[in-house]
């Protein structure tokens, strides 16, 4: 009966191992970064952009009918605290597929860009995100280069090689501090030919959302709706394909 009783604790060991694993992930999941009023005020339709909830996430519909961005939202960061940049996107010539991850990671759903793009009929799609979300997008780039025209990575890197017809822009501040430096270098081996990186003078890791201050991220000297419209800018000054 001893012996059967050991037994019994030993395969406790692993079924408790996996419930403190998933206690520890659901306290670190739900300390996330909120997005503030001016995000939520961005969620609402003006005279150039129609907002609208999906079963994806957000929907940017601006007056463009050529160019469509998917977005992915960076890690531990509530998706609508995008909203503000992507608004200007829409309302300056890209709409944009804001997409919603579980557990506000996208790595648990990096593959989500294609049920989404297949909704739409673009000229040009392109799949794009913020930190993780952009490392993510880059992957679904470098996976379906043939059903994209490119990717737009801000603060972010590719870690798979990119098919040489895409678009890629890469675009981060000069004061990051959170972007790994080292990891952006090697990415640039693997980007496609057509490769454009912008540095965003003063700008930080945290401002292309409307979430607050990230922790172990640099001081901004410039304002967040600079960085913002000079990303915006920059954005639909270099997704032309041809």
């Amino acid at each position: 009966m001893k012996i059967c009783k050991c037994k019994r604790h030993i395969w406790l060991l692993p079924l408790c191992l996996v419930a403190v694993l998933a206690a520890a992930f659901f306290i670190y999941a739900v300390n996330y970064y909120h997005a503030d009023e001016t995000a939520l005020a961005a969620l609402q339709s003006d005279g150039a952009v129609l907002v609208s909830p999906t079963d994806y996430g957000w929907f940017f519909d601006g007056p463009s009918e050529e160019n469509l961005l998917v977005f992915y939202p960076g890690a531990k960061v509530e998706e609508t605290a995008y909203a503000p940049l992507l608004h200007r996107l829409a309302s300056q010539g890209m709409d944009v597929c804001l997409l919603k991850m579980p557990f506000r990671f996208a790595f648990f759903a990096a593959d989500k860009a294609s049920g989404v793009l297949a909704a739409y009929d673009y000229e040009n799609e392109f799949v794009g995100g913020h930190s993780l979300g952009g490392a993510m997008a880059a992957i679904y780039a470098a996976e379906h280069g043939d059903e994209i025209r490119g990717a737009v990575l801000l603060a972010a890197y590719p870690t798979k090689q990119m098919p040489d017809d895409l678009v890629l822009l890469s675009i981060y501040g000069s004061e990051d501090g959170v972007l790994n430096d080292a990891k952006l270098a090697e990415g640039r081996a693997l980007a496609p030919d057509r490769y454009e990186e912008c540095v965003i003078e003063g700008g930080n890791h945290a401002q292309f959302g409307d979430y607050g201050i990230q922790k172990g991220d640099g001081n901004a000297s410039v304002s967040r709706e600079y960085q913002q419209l000079m990303t915006a800018d920059l954005i639909l000054q270099n997704i032309d394909p041809q």
